[in-house]
């Protein structure tokens, strides 16, 4: 969502039911784990089957940084940790080596409204 939006998202039993092949890797951090975040490979695009809050079950889909980042919470409600995730051989990074060195998600390409951002990157339809 765009920053500043007042929407929030609601995603009452979700399940991701399918992703892209195509993934990136992007460095994540977690409350979980405040003092070490993890450079991990999730898809570009998720759907994910889903109620809202009137009961409606819905299929949204996600893209870029919102696909990343609804990921992260889903597999959380399976007892998965980022740190899970990481690729063999790969460690967590301790924090103290990513300060001053972090930059946002980067996807290459331009939003709906123009920036360089998806803050905003889901569409989702009545099932």
């Amino acid at each position: 969502m765009p920053p500043g939006s007042t929407d929030s998202l609601v995603l009452l039993n979700p399940t991701i039911i399918d992703s892209s092949v195509e993934t990136d890797e992007q460095y994540e951090g977690c409350m979980s784990f405040f003092d070490v975040r993890c450079r991990i490979p999730r898809p570009l695009t998720i759907h994910v089957e889903h109620f809202d809050l009137d009961g409606t079950p819905r299929v949204t889909v996600f893209d870029h940084g919102m696909a990343r980042l609804v990921s992260h919470e889903i597999v959380h409600l399976k007892g998965i940790l980022c740190c899970d995730l990481l690729p063999p051989g790969r460690q967590p990074t301790p924090v103290d080596q990513c300060r001053g060195t972090g930059s946002n998600w980067q996807y290459g390409w331009t939003g709906s409204d123009g920036s360089d951002n998806d803050h905003d990157s889901r569409r989702n339809a009545p099932v």
